[in-house]
């Protein structure tokens, strides 16, 4: 090897089969279809771009309001509101494959047989990579976080989009559980490819003025710099529990956070509630990978995932 291929740094991940050309990817439902962004990066350079969540037909999500600031973070109360799957195949994914960007589907469901549909309809279409299972919405009063807290209905779920979708499968867990690592091995049972965690907490804020609950929805979800130790923490139990790939996020803001997660465990980062912040960050944390890989006198970004797990 010559001296310039020495000094290289390798930023491609393989997360469960999924080939990302960096790890950094921007998590559903804070990115919109990709589009929303283009004016301040190049989408096309993030590792994936996993697009809002996508259900069988049309769905106009929860009353307002359903997002608020709250300290070091927001709660958000969407409800999955989309155009449906074939609106998504028709006038969002074409563009994107265009675009040579790496898409990663995010589907929600009221019942398994109803995840499995949707990831047949998913199947062969020119672009998707993979399949990210929303099981763990906490603010949809149908699906969404009762299918993500019971390992027997994770097992189900998880078997029943494999079943019916030779794409890469990644359930997105739940944090509203007392044992992560039970979900994860369902997960892991049900043949999962790699685990996407960690999703919201379930969360509500109140009007005194008024009140009464903020969010039309009452409840919602966590994100943002306050959930960060949360996540770290499971996915470091995770990774030394469960013999798969993670995808992680929860609170990433920087490359600093960024790098924490790959040394608990994650094989690739997913930013969330940060691109609200500065649209610009999923491109700054894979150049700030590089710049780190080199200063560190590494050469492969996956030489970073675990390396701050005890074993």
């Amino acid at each position: 090897m010559n001296e310039r291929g020495s000094s290289a740094t390798d930023l491609g991940v393989n997360l469960g089969g999924i080939k990302l050309q960096n790890p950094v990817t921007v998590a559903s439902g804070t990115f919109g279809y990709g589009r929303e962004y283009e004016d301040y990066l190049d989408i096309a350079k993030i590792g994936a771009v996993i697009v809002k969540g996508t259900t069988l037909e049309a769905r106009p999500g929860n009353p307002g309001p359903r997002i608020i600031e709250t300290p070091a973070g927001m709660l958000n109360a969407i409800g999955l509101e989309n155009p449906g799957v074939e609106v998504f195949l028709q006038e969002y994914l074409p563009y994107l494959y265009e675009k040579n960007v790496t898409v990663i589907a995010n589907i929600a469901g009221n019942t398994i047989e109803e995840y499995a549909l949707l990831a047949s309809r998913l199947e062969g279409q020119p672009g998707i990579a993979g399949i990210e299972l929303n099981i763990s919405c906490p603010n949809v009063k149908q699906g969404g976080l009762q299918f993500g807290t019971d390992p027997e209905t994770v097992y189900q779920v998880v078997k029943a989009v494999k079943a019916a979708s030779s794409l890469p499968v990644v359930p997105k867990l739940s944090p509203n559980v007392s044992d992560i690592v039970v979900i994860a091995k369902a997960a892991q049972a049900g043949g999962a490819d790699a685990l996407s965690m960690i999703n919201t907490l379930m969360g509500m804020a109140i009007d005194v003025n008024k009140r009464k609950p903020v969010l039309g929805n009452v409840f919602g979800g966590l994100s943002g710099p306050a959930i960060k130790p949360v996540a770290l923490r499971m996915i470091y139990q995770v990774y030394k529990a469960v013999d798969l790939p993670i995808l992680g996020g929860g609170g990433i803001m920087n490359i600093t956070d960024a790098l924490e997660f790959m040394m608990a465990g994650a094989s690739a980062i997913s930013i969330g509630t940060g691109n609200f912040v500065n649209p610009m960050l999923a491109q700054e944390i894979v150049e700030g990978l590089g710049k780190y890989l080199k200063q560190s006198g590494l050469h492969n970004v996956q030489e970073l995932v675990g390396i701050a797990v005890q074993k």
